[in-house]
């Protein structure tokens, strides 16, 4: 029973692109505190990068969220999590196991190969919205950050393009914390089932994408059951296209708020890559993905925390943690490069854009190679363009 008053969480945010202001101060004077969410649960918040790493990197916390006292953060994500779950939702050995079908396609080396395709969709999407542009205003994620990731992912996959519309206004749905349980249920389901439908499509017929992978190489010698190769496909169909059109709005918002950080950019096109790790930290796609519950009673940072109780690793407060990132909430273009180059010489894998341990996104090297080739040719295009309508 928790007899205090307890801040409601998720914090209200100064401006939509920053991060609440009690996270600064909770990492002075409680980094581990509870709150209180929509459904009056009490899970714990852990604001610092040390804390936070432990979190999640501790094998006594199960990511499972049919576990009592898993915190959820809306009636639509405690409703989506009664379908069957996907290997982000697992615990080891299931989780590895799982996540090993899919991970050789995201791997360095794989991405490398689909640069080429990657920078044309890239061009051809630009070019087009310049176009476009020449005789009225466009929009930014209906022409550019919604397709780019959207093309890619989907032609990985084997889904159509001409479904794009379709796809994601589902995807909306299930996601959009203002979604009632029973819209959330029905948009989820609503996508399994299309899933599903072409699972059994690549099945008899296949072609060369992870879907018919899954279809022939896993499903058909029953390494794995139907759903839970639909399940796969699900996670890397949703999980992935909303926080790439976040990070790329996000990305012309930060280069439109500091015009001195997109002159260097324009000036060095080599800091692409230095810009997006810099852009993943500063904003964090993913706020509320990093939470666990203990299945046993555990220690943290001089808290009781017991067996049963939610845990919230708040990545977005980690990655303006002081004590690991200088002037953490300064967006810096050469934080991550080194001292001999005039940067600051940070370490860029502690910022928690992409998670940590061994749930760090398995698509990382993807994500960033779209960011980097957005951002290595879009600022020198249409920037002087842009302007922000609210």
């Amino acid at each position: 029973m928790v007899a205090a008053v307890l801040p409601k969480f998720p914090f209200s945010r100064p401006q939509a692109w920053d991060p609440p202001t009690e996270y600064a101060q909770l990492r002075k004077t409680e980094p581990v505190s509870r709150v209180e969410l929509w459904d009056r649960s009490h899970p714990w918040l852990v604001v610092k990068h040390k804390d936070v790493t432990s979190v999640l990197t501790d094998e006594r916390l199960s990511k499972e969220r049919t576990r009592p006292g898993f915190p959820e953060m809306s009636a639509g994500g405690k409703e989506a999590a009664k379908n069957k779950p996907t290997f982000v939702d697992m615990d080891p050995p299931q989780h590895m196991r799982q996540r090993s079908m899919v991970e050789p396609l995201f791997v360095w080396d794989a991405v490398e190969k689909l640069r080429p395709h990657i920078q044309k969709t890239v061009d051809d999407l630009l070019d087009r919205m310049i176009k476009a542009g020449c005789k009225e205003p466009v929009d930014l994620v209906e022409n550019f950050s919604l397709p780019v990731p959207s093309y890619i992912i989907y032609g990985i996959l084997g889904v159509p393009l001409e479904d794009l519309e379709f796809l994601t206004a589902q995807a909306a749905v299930r996601s959009n914390g203002s979604a009632t349980a029973t819209e959330a249920s029905k948009a989820n389901q609503t996508l399994l089932d299309y899933i599903g439908k072409l699972v059994d499509q690549r099945s008899k017929e296949p072609t060369d994408d992870l879907i018919s992978k899954l279809a022939t190489e896993q499903v058909k010698p029953a390494h794995i059951k139907h759903s839970d190769a639909v399940a796969i496909a699900f996670l890397m169909l949703v999980a992935g296209n909303a926080t790439m059109v976040n990070m790329i709005n996000l990305g012309v918002t930060t280069l439109l708020q500091y015009p001195s950080q997109l002159k260097k950019l324009k000036a060095d096109p080599s800091l692409a890559s230095a810009f997006v790790s810099e852009l993943c930290r500063y904003h964090t796609g993913s706020s509320y993905a990093t939470r666990r519950v203990a299945k046993v009673d555990i220690e943290l940072a001089g808290r009781k925390i017991k067996a049963g109780e939610g845990i919230i690793a708040a990545t977005q407060s980690a990655s303006r943690d002081e004590d690991v990132f200088s002037d953490p909430d300064t967006f810096d273009i050469l934080r991550f490069v080194g001292r001999e180059k005039g940067g600051r010489g940070e370490d860029w894998y502690q910022a928690m854009g992409y998670g940590w341990g061994e749930h760090r996104c398995v698509a990382e090297p993807l994500a960033r190679g779209e960011l980097e080739i957005v951002f290595g040719k879009l600022p020198f295009h249409v920037y002087d363009a842009f302007k922000i309508v609210c």
